[in-house]
């Protein structure tokens, strides 16, 4: 057989080659012309496997983040429950003529320590979460500072707290705010007010200890 001149689709000569079957170098050109149809459903196959991958990622990253923020919510929240009970075993620890008591003359007695966590409360979160307070003065300065009186107020605003953050989702946390005129994010807010009532009870421990009074013990968990 004559030397075959098998020619590619874009018109160049592929093969020249005497003694070689025309089959097969059908067969090479059919296996070009094949590849060069398939090779671009291939990409854009790879590009629609891309495209999959992309947004299960992303859907998984989202879902990942969501399932973060409603954990740091929850841990938040188990957090103030847990100081809300300990608060509560320091206001029962105290007896009813240890209220009016201060170590010295010059600082806060242990009602008035009570009463501005209770107060400090109210402030934090009203102003991060945009829920008004329901206090219209300061518990400090409440003519009754009895301990039936304080015990309410400062578990009332425990109770503020907690509903609040139940309310709360994971883009109000991300937003601004002002709290005494300083500007932090609203879960700040929460985190520096819990940091506030942990360093005022820790205060009151000692208020305890010196009427003669074993305090509570250690709440971490």
């Amino acid at each position: 057989m004559a030397a075959s001149q098998i020619y590619c689709a874009c018109g160049s000569r592929l093969v020249t080659t005497p003694c070689v079957s025309f089959t097969n170098n059908l067969i090479r050109v059919l296996t070009i012309a094949s590849v060069r149809i398939t090779f671009p459903v291939n990409i854009n196959h790879q590009k629609q496997n891309l495209m999959k991958r992309l947004t299960i990622t992303c859907l998984m990253l989202f879902a990942i983040h969501s399932a973060f923020a409603q954990s740091m919510l929850n841990k938040q929240l188990a957090d103030w429950e847990r100081a809300k009970t300990y608060t509560k075993e320091y206001l029962d620890a105290m007896p009813e003529d240890g209220y009016a008591y201060k170590p010295t003359p010059e600082i806060r007695s242990f009602a008035e320590q009570m009463d501005h966590i209770a107060d400090a409360n109210y402030a934090f979160i009203s102003g991060a979460s945009g829920k008004k307070s329901p206090m219209t003065s300061s518990a400090e300065k409440m003519p009754d500072q009895s301990k039936a009186a304080v015990t309410k107020v400062v578990m009332d605003s425990y109770d503020f707290v907690i509903s609040s953050l139940k309310g709360m989702s994971d883009a109000d946390m991300a937003k601004d705010v002002k709290i005494f005129n300083m500007d932090m994010k609203a879960g700040t807010a929460f985190e520096k007010a819990f940091e506030h009532q942990t360093h005022h009870r820790g205060q009151a421990t000692v208020y305890i200890r010196m009427k003669g009074i074993k305090p509570p013990q250690e709440k971490l968990f």
